[in-house]
Formats: structure tokens, sequence, C-alpha cells
């Protein structure tokens, strides 16, 4: 059975009639108008808002995306070893750092926070890039180095008695994690953190130049003890050398060596100035005093 128009206006002629509702501003035709208009007008409401409500979540979607991998890239670690080479690397912040060889350099690919930290194995060189409100630390085996904006050299590597900082330009702190010691230093002074002994001491080096002469390939012997030079040799080359005779150890030689020269030849010149003998047995180089 269908409903007409004249069914609805005898069922509204009731209704006013019961209700002494104004039944001249009402008819079926006008009735169902408003009726329709106010369904529809609620229903594009709750469309607008449902469509409003999932852009807003696909836009916090996205964001939380990306705040996620910004995080993970931010805290993701780089690692760069070296070999038998020198090389020079680009830090997130455009500080520069030549790491020398059989080194390793860890840092983030994103520096955050409030401090720019790296941590060093070897042997680097750094050009720091200045930025007061977040300082750059070095943390090397036994020391931490913090600055501003400088250039200095750090040797650490794990097999050595001492680490030693030398700065060149601008000014270092360093400090042993968990002790109030602490040195400060200007150019051309240096700061040797002894293992075995657990103390920070401080040295003067006129002659910081030639503790970066490295970056050139280059080797520079003023007079050193033979026991420094066989430790500067030992950690380029990656070899193991040892001296048999104590009396060596401390035996002065001035020599310069300049790249591409290899090992062997190195050792050829300085036994001479040195007075000894080497032997090469398995992966171990032995130096002994030359027997007349």
């Amino acid at each position: 059975m269908t409903t007409t128009d004249k069914d609805i206006d005898k069922i509204l002629d009731q209704l006013v009639a019961s209700t002494r509702s104004p039944r001249g501003r009402f008819s079926a035709q006008k009735s169902w108008r408003i009726l329709e208009k106010r369904l529809f007008s609620t229903t594009g409401k709750i469309k607008f808002f449902r469509i409003a409500g999932s852009v807003a979540a696909s836009i916090l979607f996205c964001l939380a995306g990306w705040y996620t991998y910004d995080y993970v890239r931010s805290t993701s670690i780089q690692t760069i070893s070296t070999l038998a080479e020198i090389q020079e690397i680009t830090l997130p912040d455009q500080s520069v750092v030549t790491l020398n060889r059989y080194s390793i350099l860890r840092f983030p690919a994103h520096f955050r926070g409030d401090k720019r930290e790296v941590q060093l194995t070897g042997e680097a060189y750094f050009n720091v890039e200045k930025d007061k409100r977040h300082p750059f630390i070095v943390k090397a085996e036994s020391v931490d180095v913090q600055v501003l904006g400088t250039r200095f050299n750090v040797q650490a590597y794990p097999k050595d008695t001492e680490v030693r900082t030398t700065l060149l330009e601008g000014s270092v702190k360093v400090s042993i994690p968990g002790e109030n010691e602490q040195l400060i230093l200007s150019p051309n002074e240096s700061a040797v953190y002894n293992r075995v002994r657990k103390s920070l001491e401080h040295e003067i080096n006129p002659e910081s130049s030639n503790e970066i002469i490295w970056r050139n390939g280059h080797f520079q012997f003023d007079y050193l003890p033979l026991q420094e030079i066989i430790r500067q040799l030992s950690h380029a080359f990656n070899v193991k050398i040892e001296i048999t005779d104590p009396n060596l150890r401390n035996y002065r030689i001035r020599a310069n060596f300049t790249n591409g020269e290899s090992l062997e030849e190195m050792l050829d010149l300085l036994k001479g100035a040195g007075n000894f003998n080497y032997t090469k047995t398995n992966d171990t180089i032995i130096i002994s005093t030359k027997l007349n």
C-alpha cells in the first residue's frame, strides 16, 4: 500500500487537531523538504568531519613516520676504518677529520642534542667547525677532549701506554671520565695521559706541527728515541716490532722519510744510524744490537 500526499495531509490534520499546532504552515510537501534539508545537512557535516578526520590522521601518521625516520637516522652510527691509507672525512657539522693508517672513527649520521660527540681509536687530526652552543667532544680511549672550534691531533692507539692530545690552534679541555683531573691546553701544548700510572701530564711542544706531518704520508724523526720511532712505524704499517736490547730503546736518531718508502727501506736506513740489526720472524720484526 502506497501512502499519498492526501493521506499525509489527513494525518497532519488529525495531529493539528489534537495538539493545536499551526496547521497552515505545514503540508506534506513542505514538511518533507524541511526534513530532507535537515537530514542531508547533518549527513554532509558528518561526511565533512569524517574526511577531515581522515586527512588529520594521515598527516599525523606521516609526521610520526618522518620523526621516527629522522630519529633512527640521527642515532645510527657511522664507522670509518682505515687500513694502509690515510683518509679524510667530513662530519655532519662540516668538521674535517684526517684519519691515520689503521685507525677507527665512529660518529652519528646526524648530530643531535647539546653536543657533537665522536669516538676515536688510533690517530686523527681534527679541524672542528666552531659552534659555541654545541661543544665537540672526542672520546679517545681513556680521555675526553672537548673543544668549540680548533685544530688538534689525538693519538689513542689501544696498545700504547700513552694517549696524547696536541693542540695547534684554539683551545681544548682534556679530562679523564669519572675523575676531577683536567687540563686546558693552549697552542703548541700537549696533554699526555699515562694509562699505567693513570696520570695526566702537561707538555710544551714548540714543534707541534711535526705531530701532524703524517697527514702527507711523511715521517720526521728529530732525534727521537728508537722506541718512539718504532712505535710510529709499527702503527703506520700495522706490524709488531720488538726491541730486545733495553739499551737501544732510548738511542736517539734523526731521520726523515717521504711518502712511498717501504718499512724495509726505512729500517735499512735506520739500522746504520742506530747500530742495530733486524730480523723478521713470522709476523714480528725483532730489533737487536749489532754484533761487532
